[in-house]
């Protein structure tokens, strides 16, 4: 599958993947606003579900990271799972690759290395803010000194592991269900397609996951 150019700002490529990237994050924060603008003791159905979903991405990092931690990296915990989730499903709606200007945003390496990125910043960022400045850079020395070109190393590849592998699951997924659809145009890509929605929940689910390990290693209170 070749880039789909669509057009170019600032000599920056925008693609199909990138213009569904916008639409998402256009509805999913005019869902938000909407839900979150007046908040009820008795909700309703739209409050129900996101305060559910709260209460559900709260205890699912609690596991990682504690109570305390979890709901205070929530924001950005569950940016990113409802945003990955969102746009992995968006590979499964119809004319999803094939429509020109519409792509699921996790099938292009450039977004999936931008959410790579996010993390990366976000851990070192948080690891001094909850450690400071001289405790966090004194983990890189422990238990022993020589273990610093390693640690260096292991940061760089963490990110770049994160990117690729959301991004080389979804793009293979992607192609699989094309491809079977062009060879068997009846029975097994459906199969596929439902195979492909817990498929894409846990990419959402590891990505998240290993990025809250990540900041609890780099935001844990050492004794």
């Amino acid at each position: 599958m070749k880039e789909n150019v669509l057009f170019k700002i600032l000599g920056l490529n925008v693609t199909a993947e990138v213009i569904t990237m916008w639409v998402i994050i256009a509805v999913v924060t005019l869902i938000s606003a909407i839900g979150t603008r007046r908040l009820k003791d008795r909700p309703g159905r739209l409050q129900n579900a996101l305060e559910l979903a709260v209460e559900k991405l709260t205890d699912f990092f609690s596991g990682i990271l504690g109570k305390d931690r979890a709901r205070r990296f929530l924001p950005l915990f569950g940016t990113l799972f409802i945003f990955i989730i969102v746009s992995n499903y968006s590979g499964l709606l119809p004319g999803a690759g094939v429509v020109r200007g519409f792509g699921a945003p996790t099938s292009s390496l450039s977004v999936t290395a931008g959410l790579a990125i996010v993390v990366f910043v976000s851990t070192h960022f948080l690891g001094v803010k909850c450690r400071g400045l001289k405790g966090y850079l004194r983990h890189y020395i422990k238990p022993v000194f020589f273990m610093l070109p390693f640690l260096l190393i292991e940061e760089i590849v963490r990110p770049l592991s994160l990117s690729l592998r959301l991004y080389g699951n979804i793009y293979g997924e992607e192609s699989v269900t094309h491809q079977l659809y062009e060879l068997i145009p009846i029975g097994v890509p459906l199969i596929m397609m439902v195979l492909s929605l817990l498929f894409c929940t846990i990419q959402a689910v590891v990505f998240t996951m290993l990025s809250a390990i990540y900041i609890d290693e780099a935001t844990g209170i050492e004794e």
